[in-house]
């Protein structure tokens, strides 16, 4: 409860905080448009990151994104943390929000890269 104490709060909560989450958005959009791996067919060069995953809460399955922007989940395949996706599937259980656009597997198969052959029960959901 003193002057050092708001300053240390603001400088902690605000600043490092803001800037630390801007450049993990911002990463996303480099990063991922020229590392990792293309796991879905898109006109563009988004890549899936892996090890940006929980910092970005799911969103660096760019290129899952890519593939189907609509869709509220980007990690869909088994494995891909998406925490940004849990969290709209708990405020749709509590009501909050409706009419989300889920993945299915025949969707997500459909747009795989190596989509030849791939049997929608092949595909986590």
């Amino acid at each position: 409860m003193s002057w050092q104490g708001a300053v240390t709060a603001f400088f902690w909560a605000t600043l490092v905080r803001i800037a630390f989450l801007h450049h993990i958005t911002w990463s996303i959009n480099s990063i991922c448009h020229t590392f990792g791996k293309e796991e879905f067919k898109v006109r563009d060069k988004s890549r899936n990151v892996s090890w940006l995953a929980i910092l970005s809460f799911g969103e660096s399955w760019h290129n899952s994104h890519h593939a189907d922007p609509s869709m509220a989940r980007h990690g869909v395949l088994r494995g891909q943390i998406d925490i940004s996706a849990r969290v709209i599937w708990a405020l749709e259980k509590l009501g909050w929000v409706w009419d989300v656009k889920w993945p299915t597997p025949e969707r997500i198969a459909a747009r795989r890269v190596d989509a030849v052959d791939r049997a929608p029960e092949q595909v986590a959901a």
